[in-house]
């Protein structure tokens, strides 16, 4: 839901796995069907069990029938993601305990389950329905602060020590919750950081989706001001307009809101921070992306005049422009801030250790990446779209300390 670049491609997308899809699913329900037949036997459970299986398959099939991704097909496959979630996610987290139970009755010449064993296998089925829940209740606004200090030895003196607050993906026109809203963004103003950078997917698709949030976002306050570059969601190139003009407006009215929230909209440009007779270079880029997104922006253009001597950051909305265009640029670009991604906004992380199926999809795609000296971090976002809530992959307010290596 978060790499196709246009709506209709999720769509076909499911439409061509939805064998496999329908396989996966299946074949978890009923290997774990084993533990509640062995608890119960009850006719009526077993059949209540499967209706629901049947009404959700039903489910995702109508939703591959669909060619409009329209504001009701949004709420239906919103809706659908969150109870298959729901159904199928706990099932296959706790079936590696009949998996074990099943490979101990191998040389045990296939005595009969044992009682405790499927217990078991429902409490923890029933641990996950717990996590699960709690992203789509509570995760989307359980945001996280996350610290990275890095280390550069040609950063000027003056901005050792130099903090960012990185914001991305908000997507307005999925926020309901103003109070939850407001938390994060207290969070982001708590950190007290020397700039605050955005980068990108403001909204969803429409400008108007940002109106009654703009009195909240414009007391982000920053010392040396806050910058912002658009996503790809930004451009209105998801929805049908009645005419050219109409998204044209879209875009020059969500320009205007960057401004009346008080970020300084970098388009394919670049701005110099200053401290004293020392300086910094913030670049900023439109939208550029692979696997079929649009490819606005322009590095060389954004660039051009920088000295290839100065410290150099790059704001650029999709994370694959850094593999794309950023390395390969002959200039040395310190550090790249994306987003974009979500973490798709369902994953696992624990000590250290990330997983989320966007990784299949994306190369970098949470987190800080080096190549050579040459950092990117890539924002987990601070809203959410799709699915309405967040599993593991919390919202994030991202925190980046520069300091000057010692030689």
């Amino acid at each position: 839901m978060f790499v196709c670049s246009k709506k209709t491609c999720f769509f076909i997308d499911m439409a061509k796995r939805l064998p496999l899809i329908l396989l996966l699913f299946l074949a978890g329900d009923i290997y774990f069907y084993q533990a509640v037949t062995t608890l119960s036997q009850n006719p009526l459970l077993h059949w209540v069990y499967w209706l629901l299986d049947i009404l959700l398959i039903i489910g995702i099939i109508s939703i591959t029938m669909i060619r409009r991704a329209g504001n009701n097909a949004q709420r239906l496959i919103a809706t659908l993601m969150a109870v298959m979630l729901m159904d199928f996610i706990p099932k296959i987290f706790a079936s590696p305990v009949l998996l074990a139970e099943d490979v101990m009755r191998i040389f045990r010449s296939f005595p009969p389950r044992n009682l405790y064993i499927s217990e078991a296998t429902l409490a923890l089925a029933g641990i996950f329905f717990l996590i699960i829940l709690f992203g789509l209740t509570r995760g989307k606004h359980f945001y996280r602060v996350r610290r990275e200090t890095l280390f550069f030895p040609d950063l000027p003196a003056a901005f050792d020590g130099f903090t960012i607050t990185q914001l991305s993906d908000i997507h307005a026109g999925s926020f309901s919750d103003a109070e939850g809203v407001q938390k994060g963004l207290d969070l982001v103003n708590a950190q007290k950081s020397d700039v605050i950078l955005f980068t990108g997917d403001l909204v969803n698709n429409q400008a108007t989706e940002m109106d009654r949030w703009i009195p909240a976002f414009s007391k982000l306050k920053a010392p040396m001001g806050k910058f912002s570059v658009l996503g790809n969601h930004d451009y209105g190139d998801y929805i049908k307009w009645e005419t050219a003009e109409a998204k044209s407006a879209n875009l020059a009215r969500l320009k205007q809101i960057h401004g009346e929230i008080g970020f300084r909209l970098l388009l394919d440009e670049t701005i110099t921070l200053k401290k004293g007779e020392q300086s910094i270079s913030l670049i900023g880029v439109e939208n550029w992306g692979t696997g079929g997104f649009h490819q606005y922006g322009d590095l060389k253009k954004a660039a051009a005049g920088v000295p290839d001597d100065a410290f150099k950051i790059l704001m650029s909305h999709d994370p694959s422009h850094w593999e794309g265009v950023t390395l390969d640029h002959h200039q040395h670009v310190h550090l790249t801030l994306s987003g974009h991604t979500h973490g798709m906004q369902f994953g696992i992380e624990l000590f250290g250790f990330k997983w989320s199926p966007i990784k299949y999809v994306y190369k970098q795609w949470a987190g800080l990446y080096d190549n050579d000296g040459r950092f990117l971090y890539v924002n987990r976002g601070f809203g959410f779209l799709g699915l309405k809530g967040r599993i593991g992959m919390w919202p994030e307010v991202a925190v980046i300390t520069l300091k000057r290596k010692k030689a």
